[in-house]
């Protein structure tokens, strides 16, 4: 894998940097002992964020403490956010717990733009290493758009260190699509499918990210599951009601299309896998609903 980056704790933590060097596959995060769960399950969440907003209805200020009290009452150990901006994980980051951190960078590099960030807690998971590449012909080049997207979208993944399963390492990888063109998705699928075979395949992976398309119902799906991959929807031992994940502020509606997605590789086990509806006083979040699984890496 090019440009690996293995993780320090400098403050740069929170943020990529575009131009970084290649470095080898060697993590120099601290060490913690202090981890919430007793046994090994994860709980794994997807969610497109909303940018944040001044606008009204539904502004940023009106959605951070509906988010806020989301995210605390789920306590989820990995999230895989999208569309946040560099301000907006800041408020997330201050809002929650302080054993929670963040990597990720914007779709055109710094800061000042929608991010593809994985939040994670570090009571239970310390970052050994990770890479960002943007979903075009050339993936290396910050902001690059070659498939006529709406805008640049790209990839972050981390390996991290399971502090509570021995040590156990494995790969998240988390991602968002195109909204706009169906060309693009798909050559995003390819790119990521691609990308994937060059993980060490003895570790599992855990996928977050908003497809832009309906599971099940298009190539983008079918490539991902042709990539090694399984719907953690489909693989929970139990699951909750079913909702569109878009709602765009709108009346939920039963058993729509779920275009936010968990996958993982087969030899994860997915007890549990929901959409969470939560909202206060008929204010929700996100214009999308956060998909929720619990798993264990095998």
């Amino acid at each position: 894998m090019s440009s690996v980056r293995t993780v320090t704790r400098r403050a740069g933590l929170t943020t990529l940097v575009a131009a970084a060097v290649a470095l080898p596959l060697i993590g120099t995060v601290r060490s913690t002992t202090a981890v919430r769960h007793d046994t090994r399950l994860l709980d794994v969440m997807t969610f497109n964020l909303r940018y944040a907003s001044s606008d009204e209805p539904n502004s940023w200020k009106d959605r951070r403490p509906v988010l806020r009290d989301l995210l605390l009452r789920a306590a989820p150990d990995i999230i895989g956010t999208q569309e946040g901006l560099y301000t907006q994980l800041q408020d997330i980051k201050h809002d929650l717990a302080p054993h929670y951190d963040w990597i990720g960078s914007g779709i055109k590099g710094g800061s000042d733009h929608e991010e593809t960030a994985i939040f994670y807690d570090t009571r239970r998971l310390a970052p050994v290493a990770y890479d960002q590449y943007w979903l075009s012909d050339t993936p290396s080049v910050t902001g690059s758009n070659t498939w006529g997207g709406a805008h640049p979208r790209l990839v972050t993944w981390i390996r991290f260190r399971d502090l509570g399963d021995g040590g156990r390492q494995f790969y998240v990888l988390n991602t968002h699509l195109d909204n706009a063109s169906q060309y693009a998705r798909e050559r995003a699928a390819s790119l990521i499918a691609q990308r994937i075979a060059r993980f060490d395949r003895s570790l599992p992976l855990v996928v977050t990210g908003d497809f832009n398309t309906a599971a099940h119902t298009t190539a983008v799906y079918d490539t991902m599951l042709g990539a090694g991959l399984k719907d953690a929807w489909d693989a929970a031992a139990g699951r909750g009601l079913s909702y569109a994940t878009f709602h765009g502020y709108h009346e939920l509606l039963p058993n729509g299309d779920r275009i936010d997605w968990i996958l993982v590789t087969p030899g994860v086990t997915v007890h549990r896998s929901a959409v969470d509806t939560y909202s206060e006083n008929s204010q929700f979040p996100s214009d999308h609903l956060p998909v929720r699984s619990t798993i264990s890496l095998g």
